[in-house]
């Protein structure tokens, strides 16, 4: 029976509500609960459209953001249906987690990533006939008609089905002969669910960098089979293509950074977009003052997936609040803050650790100011990610067989 105060229909399964709060996920969580064993395994790959969603979960927004956690969703499959029936859909849930370590221990493939991404725009300002030909595949205007339609779902409501993202970067990639540095940058200012290393990772995958040699190609005959007809894109693709290559590139794993630990009794806390869930941090700490650092905005500023990340930043101010009782100010700038942090005189802030990315460069920068104020940035990393990530040093399978053990071991993180 539900704990939660409402009576999930059937139309909350097909029809998905992507208001950026807690509530809206765990509604969509309970509502997909009876469909995450078997059914999910036989039918995940199918994409039915943007107005069915009875087939796949559709948490990834909330579990991006930790608005709500790994945890709790896996627990919740867990106790429904048991790990043997869910594994399917568990192995999906950590593999966010796989790719986060992936990339937390090799770091420079997302540098080199940026320093490629940032010359290539260089290039298209240059190039007029392929500044045109992204201007169509980032308009839908490709007269491919399964892409042009997944591109303008993607525009429009900030989430695609996992099989349409493979497509779609299939095609930019061998079809469209775009690079794939590009493709990774507009998913990542559309998606509502784009975290670095998954979105990243995810396209260098499908052009074979991942797994050296290993591509992902896109075929006609698959894409009928997974919408059920509705697109086929026959004698369209490019569905011989060799895999991409690369300048040499180091990605043997490195060693992940050493836990830190709070030693105060009195300490800030402040939130950012990588973690939006403060209940269940691991805090030994009394906190005094809290706060959420804002993150900027990246894509259209009015889009989905800034307005979904800003009613969740508003959403998990409301529940620091109520959890520590507690003003929660939004903090727009490393500026304020760093003048937040000092005006609480206390000797520690503590923070959710943002993995390799954007945010925890930010929090490196803010790190360096506290330290010339005598305060400590203590990074908090969760049972969870310290359990997964050292996992990741090679491929997924290496975590996969340890899921058993994982799954039956999170009563006690």
């Amino acid at each position: 029976m539900s704990s939660l105060p409402f009576d999930p229909t059937s139309q909350a399964l097909i029809r998905v509500d992507w208001t950026g709060t807690r509530a809206a996920g765990l509604v969509r969580l309970e509502a997909f609960l009876p469909a995450a064993g078997q059914a999910y395994s036989r039918t995940r790959n199918t994409d039915l459209g943007p107005d069915d969603r009875s087939n796949v979960s559709a948490l990834s927004p909330w579990l991006a953001r930790r608005v709500i956690t790994e945890e709790e969703v896996v627990a919740r499959v867990m106790a429904t249906h048991g790990f043997v029936k869910a594994e399917k859909f568990i192995q999906e849930v950590y593999w966010r987690s796989y790719w986060k370590g992936w990339l937390e221990m090799r770091p420079q493939v997302l540098t080199r990533f940026n320093q490629d991404r940032l010359a290539l725009k260089h290039v298209v300002a240059e190039d007029d006939a392929l500044a045109e030909r992204l201007r169509r595949a980032k308009a839908g205007e490709t007269g491919i008609a399964c892409f042009d339609a997944w591109v303008r779902e993607l525009t429009t409501l900030g989430w695609l089905h996992n099989h349409a993202r493979m497509w779609v970067a299939s095609i930019w990639i061998f079809t469209l002969d775009l690079p794939w540095q590009l493709g990774a940058d507009f998913f990542f200012k559309h998606l509502l669910d784009a975290d670095v290393a998954s979105n990243t990772l995810s396209w260098r995958w499908v052009a074979g960098l991942h797994t050296k040699g290993k591509h992902y190609l896109a075929r006609a005959s698959n894409i009928e089979t997974h919408t059920l007809g509705r697109f086929h894109p026959v004698g369209q693709l490019a569905e011989t293509a060799l895999p991409l290559s690369e300048p040499f590139l180091e990605t043997g794993p490195s060693a992940l950074p050493v836990g830190e630990v709070l030693f105060e009794e009195r300490v800030g806390l402040l939130l950012h977009s990588d973690d939006l869930h403060p209940e269940s941090l691991p805090l030994t700490a009394k906190v005094v003052g809290a706060a959420l650092l804002r993150s900027p905005e990246i894509g259209p500023v009015d889009g989905p997936k800034n307005k979904f990340l800003r009613r969740a930043e508003q959403d998990a101010c409301t529940r620091l609040e109520a959890k520590f009782d507690v003003a929660a100010p939004l903090m727009a700038s490393l500026e304020e803050a760093l003048s937040w942090a000092v005006g609480l005189g206390v000797t520690e802030i503590a923070t959710p650790y943002a993995p390799v990315g954007p945010i925890a460069w930010h929090l490196a920068d803010l790190k360096r100011a506290l330290a010339e104020h005598g305060i400590r940035l203590v990074r908090l990393r969760r049972s969870w990610d310290s359990r997964t990530w050292p996992l990741a040093t090679g491929g997924f399978f290496k975590l996969k067989e340890k899921l058993p053990n994982l799954v039956r071991d999170l009563g006690r993180i």
